[in-house]
This record gives C-alpha cells, structure tokens and sequence, in this order.
C-alpha cells in the first residue's frame, strides 16, 4: 500500500486518519484494538471519553465560544468492516492491514473490502474533533461497535450515555443524499442435524464443484439490483445432478455474511466413474446458462468442477434432499416495495450462508423490512419452509426500523445548507439498508433529531468497494458547514 497516496488527499485530515483505520483490524467482532486506538485519540486530545458496557466508544468535545448555548449534536459512525475477500487472495482479517491504493477518482483495495463503510464516517468525526480552529456547538462523538452483524453495538447502547438531541449520521453512501429513514431486520438461523453417512459405493470419484466470480455486494443497498445469488444457483445445480445423475452431496460451502450478498458456493460431491463425462458436461452447460440468465448483471460467473479426494462422509439422502429443496424453494430478493417511495424496496430477503460440518448444516438468512408486519410474514413464512424441511429455525438480531420525521429541524437546515453551498436541492430519501438510528433512538431516553448523509461508496461488502474521493471531501465541506450554523 502507498501510504504517501492516501495521506496527499484531501482533506487531509480525514484521509490521514482513514489510513490509519486501515491498518488497524477491525472485523465484526474483533473491536479491541480500534477501540483503543479511537479512546487514545480522544485522550491525547484532552477530550472527555467514555466507553459503555457493549463497547461503544463516546469522545464530548465542547462548544466552541459563542455556541454554548447551542443545542449538543451527536455525530456517529461504526468502527466495523465487513470482512469479504477474492477466494485466491490470502488474507486475514484478523491480523492483517487492508492494502487501499488510489485509482483515478477512487480509493479502493487489492481483492478485499476497502472499510469505507463505516471508515470514512470515523475519520470525518476523529478530523472535527481535533480541529482548533472549527466553530461549532457541543459534540458527542460517538464510535459504535459491530454494526455490521447484529447491530450489537447500538443495540447495546447504555441509556442515559447521549445527552444530545439532534444527531448526524455519517453512514449513507450517495453523495447528494440525505437520508431520514430505513428498514428494520432480523435474521433467520436455520440448523439441520444429522449423523454422517460412511457408505460410499468403491466406483464412485469425487469432485469439487466451484461457483465464483459473482459481483456479490450489500444485501441492503445493492438487493434490488436482482445480482446473482450463488446458493440459489448451487442449488439449482444439486437439484439436477442429484436427481439425475445419483450424485451425493459430501459438504457445502456458501456464502459468508448474513449482509452481503452470496459471491460464491463451493461443494464437494461424489458420483459413479462411469458418469464423469456426464458431470463434466451438465457443469459447462449450467455455465453457460448462469451466464445467459444473468447477461447485463453478472459479467464474471465461473462455474468449474475439479476431481478431488474422496471424502470419507456424505451427507444422509434425506438430509441432502430435504436442504437442496428448501433452498431451491426460498424465496430471495425483493419481497415488496414501499407505497410513498416508488423504486425503494420495502421487504427483502437475503439467503446469505449455506455451510455443512461434520454434523450439520446452517443456513443464515436476513429478513430486512420497513415494515413490521411484512417482517414477520416473511419470517413466519421461513419458519414454515424449514420446518416442513424437518430443521430447526431460530430467530436473532431484530432491530427495529427508522421512521422518517417529517418535521426535521436539522433536516430543514440541511437542506439548506445544500443548496446555498451546492445550488441544487439533495435527494431526501428513505433507504433499504439497515442504519443504525431506529436503534439509537430507542435506546435514547429523549427524543431525537436524526439525518444521515455521506460520500459516495459502492460495492460495498465486497472486494469492489471503493470510495469516491471528491465526494469525501464535499462530504467533509458540508459537515463543517452544518456545525458552523447549529446555533
């Protein structure tokens, strides 16, 4: 990584301490180390700073003169990244930096997700918080914990730990966007058991079958995109060769995160030697029918099989079957779109991991929704679906959504702001992908004053994440701007 890349941008501020974000491991679920990092950057500031039982990291810098009877502001990003890789590139997220390089207009990283989401909110709120120079009302700055699977952090939030009452999310993704609702979510755990099957006949060869190349992406942001999800195209596969070819399922392998988007699928099957041939053809020909299906959306599916060991397990027939057909028959995608918002989607459903051990089979999905109701129709729906597949299915990580206020007072400012700063009006919009502000309000025993905004980020939750530069520092401009006139 060109370390000397990054920290010319501008502003450099941010970007300096955006760098340093991508050197520090930060994984859902591995938040020790960049909690430090942040709680040290408070302190070596002479800022008051408090972290609360779930994690969440809270630096108060106080109000500049002449703004302390303003309103407290809260400004909040989430210090996780999802961790999403390219199969052929050895990383670990636990221990190593991600490798950020710039590319004409973008940053982006080699083959792994990039952390901009939520990075680049973080460094924006580190970057106010050391300038000296800034006037602005008293601010909460306030570094969430593991937003990205289970919302853990804001769901864990202490009551009475934010005294602000309007608050800026730094967590939207579009530059020209601001954001004043999204849906809520929960997750579908599906767990099948089982005693392994050690009969395999001596004629039969194995294979492993590998599903790749697939754009993937967040299952929030990106679902209505109508991508490509490699367990559903795995299953269509299995249904087949099982069927009509007496192949048997050793294991599978699909999919990594409840949020993104599945990119890959990898499975292990046996099949009589005589049939080889066969298999090596029906691979190709579902390639090529991959392909077709999804012509102007998917430009990269691989789909290849290579002879392998033989394993020394298959999954039970009934079990194999029962899993094949209920993932053949989930739905996927978009359940339903929002009334008042033509084009955003108001259900979804992501049919995220398919994963066998030595005894079972999990599938994890995402149920996201702004609507309550049709959440728990979907969910109730699943629950059925499994259920009748002989699985066990339990429900984790209900969140609620984010209700739009109408009436906004920093919404009213905002606005404009943009507009004498930028001359044209922002998009005031409600989004699909889960943010974590329904949950923080719920958590705060006052009301709050809530907006999201952000600069423009793509691809997020895959390897083709990238940040655009320029919005970054539009982004930064416009977040001074509204601290200047909070009064």
């Amino acid at each position: 990584m060109s370390a000397t890349e990054i920290l010319s941008l501008n502003p450099k501020r941010v970007w300096k301490h955006f760098y340093e974000l991508t050197q520090i491991p930060r994984p859902t679920g591995q938040m020790e180390k960049v909690t430090k990092f942040v709680k040290d950057f408070g302190e070596e500031l002479n800022l008051e700073v408090e972290q609360d039982k779930a994690g969440n990291v809270l630096i108060r810098k106080p109000a500049s003169k002449g703004f302390e009877s303003s309103k407290t502001v809260i400004l909040q990003s989430h210090l996780d990244m999802v961790p999403q890789k390219n199969s052929d590139v050895k990383h670990d997220f636990t221990k190593d930096p991600i490798q950020a390089y710039v590319d004409g207009d973008q940053v982006k990283a080699k083959s792994t997700t990039l952390g901009a989401d939520n990075g680049i909110g973080c460094a924006m709120m580190m970057a106010v918080l050391e300038d000296k120079v800034l006037k602005h009302p008293a601010i909460e700055a306030l570094f969430t914990v593991d937003e990205e699977v289970g919302m853990d952090g804001a769901n864990g939030l202490e009551k009475g730990f934010l005294k602000g009452s309007a608050m800026i999310n730094l967590d939207t993704e579009a530059d020209g966007e601001l954001c004043i609702g999204c849906a809520g979510g929960r997750d579908v755990n599906v767990t099948f058991n089982f005693k392994p099957d050690t009969d395999i006949d001596d004629d039969d060869i194995a294979y492993k079958i590998s599903l790749s190349g697939l754009k993937g992406g967040h299952s929030g942001v990106q679902i209505h995109l109508g991508r490509a999800n490699a367990n559903k195209l795995m299953s269509r596969f299995l249904k087949e060769v099982v069927s009509d070819y007496e192949a048997r399922v050793a294991s599978i392998d699909g999919g990594s995160l409840r949020n993104a988007i599945p990119r890959e699928s990898f499975v292990v099957l046996t099949i009589p030697s005589h049939l080889e041939d066969d298999l090596l053809d029906l691979v190709d020909e579902f390639q090529s029918q991959f392909r077709e299906d999804f012509a102007g959306i998917e430009s990269g599916i691989s789909f290849k099989a290579v002879k392998t060991d033989k394993p020394e397990s298959l999954l039970p027939v009934e079990i194999q079957d029962d899993l094949i057909n209920a993932v053949e028959a989930c739905p996927n995608g978009v359940i339903s779109y929002l009334a008042d918002f033509p084009g955003v989607v108001e259900s979804s459903l992501n049919l995220a991991l398919v994963k066998s051990s030595e005894d079972k089979i999990e599938v994890k999905l995402l149920v996201r929704s702004s609507s309550e109701s049709r959440k728990d129709w979907i969910c109730s729906s699943l629950e059925s679906l499994f259920l009748l597949a002989g699985a066990k299915v339990e429900f984790a990580g209900d969140y609620p959504g984010w209700q739009p206020n109408a009436g906004s007072e920093l919404l009213g400012l905002m606005e404009k702001i943009y507009i004498e700063s930028y001359e044209e009006k922002p998009e005031v919009i409600v989004i699909h992908a889960g943010l974590e502000c329904g949950i923080i309000q719920s958590n705060v025993e006052h009301d709050l004053d809530i907006v999201s905004f952000g600069p423009t980020i793509t691809g997020a939750h895959s390897p083709d994440e990238s940040v655009d530069i320029k919005s970054v520092g539009k982004s930064y401009e416009y977040l001074i701007e509204i601290l200047e006139n909070l009064k």
